[in-house]
């Protein structure tokens, strides 16, 4: 390896797709991989996001081959095939999806064979070759929806002008997931918009299969999903705006309201209408809380979601200076990188912040610790909170890894998100 990383967030990219699948209402990961293979990876990943955890087969308690020496040998495939038969036999599942550990994509067992028996005994199960060693859980989101775009999306859906899917918000990986999504599902409602979020509202295989029906892909992350965009495009003519990081208060919300207007053509007067009621609803809240939370410099540690939009929020709707922003999660490619950078120091009024990109947690806690400008405000993951323990300084919990808090519906994100944030600033200082 070129690089070895302390305490690196998230898990491969095999935990990644078992999140998602995880997270889809009666969708059942089977996997074809060694005893334990994906357990620890998980479970840690689900247990440091604000513990939550799915309702259906959690992502942790799954079937598997459980593959041994003998497997490694002569081949696992007699053994998938009980696997998947027990699994079928047992979960009342819509859907199945088998999975390949590192030992059996090093082998080289041919699930997509073993799958199709199935298919052709009228079984609804899908393959996916990728085994952990491929890539991070980032990576994991964006392989199940190709799976979803090459075998389970159909295609000549009827199109409904009205439909909309959101992607980018990763289960697990945000511990705000299940509240984002519930809040941008309520944003586009008033707007007349019906919305597939897919991990929500009890929506499984089904909707995944009719999502290519959708007048608009919307895309909030700025740099997440960018292959299976234009995959999908392609192959369904369903465009996509990307929303480049999370829209946290009033000031962001409206501007992703009206973005996603001018895509759909909406009615001027509809949108304005909605616009006018959240702001007033937020401002009202937020006026009795003039004076009680005091100017801070911050920094933020998060993903690159969270951190564009928190850094936004808390400097542009509360005026707070931005020291550092150090963006948590393994990018590769520079024109994400400036992407991220442009959003961000796109203030009202701040100087923008310093901006560091590195997973390693020994080089986040130097960039934090050496840091030449006072921080008297630190957002960041239970990782680090011992920094902030040592500069005595604000600390708030607000990213991936989260291990302290329990998580259900709670979010940042939108009108509504902003003001639980303002409490969340006033309550920990």
């Amino acid at each position: 390896m070129s690089q070895i990383l302390e305490n690196p967030r998230g898990g491969c990219v095999l935990a990644g797709i078992n999140s998602v699948l995880g997270a889809l209402d009666k969708v059942c990961p089977i996997l074809h991989a060694g005893p334990g293979c994906c357990m620890q990876t998980s479970a840690a990943e689900q247990g440091q996001s604000g513990h939550k955890s799915s309702c259906f087969v959690s992502s942790v308690s799954i079937p598997s081959s459980n593959m041994l020496e003998k497997e490694v040998v002569f081949g696992g495939t007699d053994k998938l095939r009980t696997t998947i038969q027990g699994a079928i036999d047992i979960m009342d599942a819509d859907a199945f999806f088998v999975l390949t550990g590192c030992t059996a994509g090093i082998i080289g067992d041919d699930i997509v064979s073993v799958t199709q028996e199935f298919q052709d005994k009228g079984h609804e199960v899908y393959p996916i070759e990728t085994p952990g060693f491929a890539g991070d859980s980032n990576l994991g989101y964006e392989v199940v929806w190709n799976a979803m775009i090459d075998q389970v999306i159909e295609e000549d859906v009827p199109k409904d002008g009205k439909l909309v899917n959101i992607f980018g918000i990763v289960p697990y990986h945000d511990p705000f997931w299940s509240g984002t999504l519930e809040e941008i599902d309520r944003i586009l409602s008033l707007l007349g918009l019906r919305v597939n979020t897919f991990f929500t509202k009890h929506q499984g295989i089904n909707d995944i299969k009719k999502c290519s029906g959708a007048a608009l892909n919307i895309i909030v992350n700025p740099w997440l999903w960018n292959g299976p965009a234009k995959k999908f495009e392609e192959k369904f003519g369903v465009p996509s705006i990307r929303i480049p990081g999370l829209f946290i208060g009033a000031t962001d919300t409206t501007g992703f309201v009206r973005e996603v207007a001018k895509a759909l053509d909406l009615d001027d007067g509809l949108v304005e209408k909605v616009i006018a009621a959240e702001e007033d609803y937020v401002y009202r809240y937020l006026a009795q809380s003039v004076g009680v939370v005091s100017w801070k410099r911050f920094a933020v540690v998060a993903d690159a979601n969270n951190a564009v939009g928190i850094t936004r929020y808390l400097a542009n709707d509360f005026s707070f200076t931005p020291v550092l922003v150090i963006i948590s999660e393994p990018m590769f490619r520079q024109e994400d990188k400036d992407r991220i950078i442009a959003k961000i120091n796109e203030l009202e009024y701040a100087v923008p912040p310093r901006i560091v990109f590195t997973a390693d947690q020994y080089e986040i806690n130097q960039a934090l610790l050496n840091e030449e400008k006072e921080i008297t405000l630190l957002i960041g993951s239970s990782n680090e909170r011992e920094v902030a323990l040592e500069k005595d300084i604000q600390f708030i919990l607000a990213s991936f890894p989260m291990n302290e808090r329990l998580v259900f519906n709670r979010t940042y994100a939108g009108y509504r998100g902003g003001l639980t944030f303002t409490e969340d600033l006033y309550d920990n200082l």
